[in-house]
């Protein structure tokens, strides 16, 4: 059960890498929507819209990128014989973890907060 869980967090740090080196133009725009309020991190591993009257490419970005993140969780979750939802909220606990003062995060009452 140890190794399961080691292997998943190994797993959970390659995701993070991969957002960290995203393409640059699409790091740069989510970077810039997290800084404006518009995109925060949910605790099911995934990105959210704060503001339902986000324009519609900061939406599209979420859903791209949304959609990436969906297809790695469940690669890894294969892997590793686990849930796909339990690599997306271990991923999303890591990512609210790495979210810097200032941006939004959503607790677990589905509430956003800046951290």
């Amino acid at each position: 059960m140890r190794s399961a869980i080691r292997a998943v967090g190994l797993a959970i740090a390659a995701v993070l890498l991969l957002v960290a080196v995203a393409p640059s133009a699409r790091a740069d725009e989510l970077d810039s929507a997290k800084a404006a309020g518009q995109v925060g991190e949910r605790p099911d591993g995934f990105l959210g819209v704060v503001n339902a009257g986000a324009p519609p490419a900061i939406q599209q970005l979420v859903a791209n990128i949304n959609a990436k993140r969906k297809a790695k969780y469940a690669e890894i979750a294969k892997q590793n014989g686990t849930a796909v939802d339990a690599v997306a909220a271990l991923a999303g606990g890591k990512l609210i973890e790495r979210t810097p003062p200032g941006q939004y995060v959503m607790g677990a009452d589905a509430r956003w907060s800046k951290k």
